[in-house]
């Protein structure tokens, strides 16, 4: 058996498979593994460790967790991005998989605004910041 050369359509197609393989295995270990449990295997965010703040992604272990178990408000609470970070994970997989395989898929960024990236920059930052202000009355967007 011969080595496969780095950029070869053979090696795009072992990557890309390869890739869905390790997503799959860290979707079961995060699925039967509880983040917010005592003793938990996965690390505490670093963001949060160095600041006392709560970054925009703090949760979205947590919220995969919910998820992959059925409970949707549970994943929502934990951070109301995590539906979306998942489904971009899984379309930019099925997009270079397909590509990889010769499927020609019309990239979906080519149909999006020139707007659309600095907007969800906006978004992001501005959730990160809006969850670590006190609002009196409203439930803390921190998860």
């Amino acid at each position: 058996m011969g080595l496969v050369a780095a950029g070869s359509p053979r090696f795009e197609r072992i990557a890309a498979v390869a890739c869905g393989c390790a997503m799959a295995a860290g979707a079961a270990l995060v699925a039967t593994n509880d983040p917010a449990a005592a003793g938990s295997r996965f690390p505490g965010c670093t963001f949060r460790a160095l600041t006392g703040l709560w970054c925009p992604g703090c949760g979205l272990t947590r919220g995969t967790h919910h998820l992959l178990r059925g409970d949707v408000a549970g994943a929502l609470s934990s951070n109301v991005f995590t539906p979306f970070a998942l489904a971009a994970i899984v379309l930019a997989w099925w997009l270079w998989t397909s590509r990889a395989f010769g499927r020609d898929v019309a990239h979906p960024m080519n149909r999006w605004p020139r707007w659309a990236g600095p907007a969800l920059l906006v978004v992001v930052l501005g959730y990160g910041v809006l969850r670590n202000v006190p609002v009196a009355g409203l439930r803390s967007l921190a998860p």
